[in-house]
């Protein structure tokens, strides 16, 4: 179904595109499709939050952490097999290790369970603590003595070796489920509760990955991650990024798609009033948790299949990488420029957004180079000799001023949410 856009919203995309045709004119083609690479990468995440955002109201403050899930499930899954590891007596004290934790989880959830044989809650809690803590200190005894013996013989456990579309796929299962357990805890609770726990739980999963040699490297990174298309090395840079443009470009259609038809639906309808009036829709006979659990999830499930798309692309992944201002406030920023609940307008902001954020420190640089330039010419002046940091700094001015534009002149975004009318 295609979709007829106003004249503004013309104007825009024909603008934006005109940028993007500047932008590789003046930093070369594999540059630009470099940029749209990314971009792309980022409007799969931006996308996951448009619909929790803009279709149910709910504000993540934690997407850096199911990107980061996505990155990690891609390394894991693809990166080569290390043979000299799992062919070692190692492969097996891991294997008793996870078992352990499997148990400290089995026995977690049956004295979970207490309180059906009618245990007093002054009795009940007590017993919780103490067993969480006991299991905490059995398991870790387990996993340290192994997770050192692999960092100092083998590096780290390798990979799986296992096809790309695979590893993107399981970092959407996986940010969802970490999702599933967020959303089940702090859905019911008023919506500050759940900003805060996405919050938390982003930088845990940051700070599991980093300090986990074993398994991730840690602040070694794990590099090169195979791609889903051939390589520069065997068809060059241009052609290989655009083929890998071309993936991901399909991989959006499908989820715009999708989304698209879900948001016309009674689903999204379903959803949108439950947004509006919460009270009303409850009265109505909705389940209002269940429906926000299940958004909050399928919009995690996105930020990790983008996150996934987005490790690949860089081919490495590396934890410290992952910073609340690129992966979170920047997805942010995208949405709301774009117009939350809009789809489309997410796509047009997150290709706008980092357009603007990746140039604006080389145009930043020019300009100081620029003036530096005619003031030594005109006054002599002595420029100084961090232009490169201060050019840096642009970004987030730029994109500071931006979002206070587009929130002083067109608060409900670029694209405007559009809900249908049936008479």
């Amino acid at each position: 179904m295609l979709m007829k856009l106003p004249m503004k919203e013309t104007l825009l995309m024909v603008a934006l595109a005109v940028a993007v045709l500047l932008l590789i004119q003046v930093m070369g083609t594999a540059y630009g499709v470099r940029v749209l690479v990314e971009a792309s990468c980022y409007a799969i995440i931006a996308l996951g939050l448009t619909i929790q955002w803009g279709y149910a109201g709910l504000f993540n403050a934690g997407i850096m952490g199911f990107v980061a899930l996505g990155g990690f499930s891609a390394m894991l899954l693809t990166f080569p097999v290390n043979q000299s590891f799992w062919e070692s007596e190692l492969s097996g004290e891991l294997g008793m290790a996870f078992l352990k934790l499997f148990a400290a989880i089995a026995l977690v959830a049956a004295v979970l369970q207490l309180h059906r044989l009618s245990v007093p809650r002054s009795i009940r809690v007590p017993i919780i603590l103490m067993v969480l803590a006991t299991l905490y200190l059995w398991v870790v005894n387990g996993f340290a003595p192994v997770s050192q013996s692999i960092v100092s013989q083998y590096g780290f456990i390798g990979g799986f070796g296992l096809p790309v579309w695979a590893g993107w796929l399981v970092g959407g299962v996986l940010a969802g489920g970490v999702a599933y357990f967020i959303g089940h805890i702090c859905l019911g609770l008023r919506s500050d509760y759940l900003a805060i726990a996405t919050l938390g739980v982003a930088e845990i999963i940051k700070a599991f990955l980093k300090n986990s040699d074993w398994l991730t490297r840690g602040t070694l990174t794990v590099s090169p991650l195979p791609w889903p298309v051939p390589g520069a090395g065997e068809v060059g840079f241009v052609m290989a990024r655009s083929l890998y443009l071309s993936v991901t470009a399909v991989l959006i259609a499908i989820i715009f798609y999708l989304l698209h038809r879900a948001y016309n639906g009674p689903w999204g309808r379903m959803m949108r009033a439950i947004r509006d009036n919460e009270l009303s829709s409850s009265a109505m006979g909705k389940d209002v948790n269940q429906r926000r659990l299940e958004v909050f999830i399928l919009g995690c499930v996105l930020m990790g299949i983008g996150g996934a798309a987005l490790a690949t692309f860089n081919g490495i992944f590396d934890p410290n990488g992952y910073l609340p201002l690129n992966h979170t406030f920047l997805v942010w920023v995208m949405v709301i420029l774009g117009g939350p609940g809009n789809n489309l307008g997410t796509l047009f902001g997150a290709v706008f957004v980092y357009v603007i954020w990746v140039m604006s420190e080389p145009v930043a640089l020019f300009i100081l180079n620029s003036i530096s330039y005619l003031g030594d010419l005109w006054f002599a002046w002595e420029a100084p000799s961090d232009f490169t940091s201060r050019a840096l700094q642009a970004r987030v001015f730029t994109i500071g001023l931006i979002i206070t534009l587009v929130l002083r002149y067109a608060p409900n975004g670029l694209f405007p949410e559009k809900v249908q009318h049936h008479h």
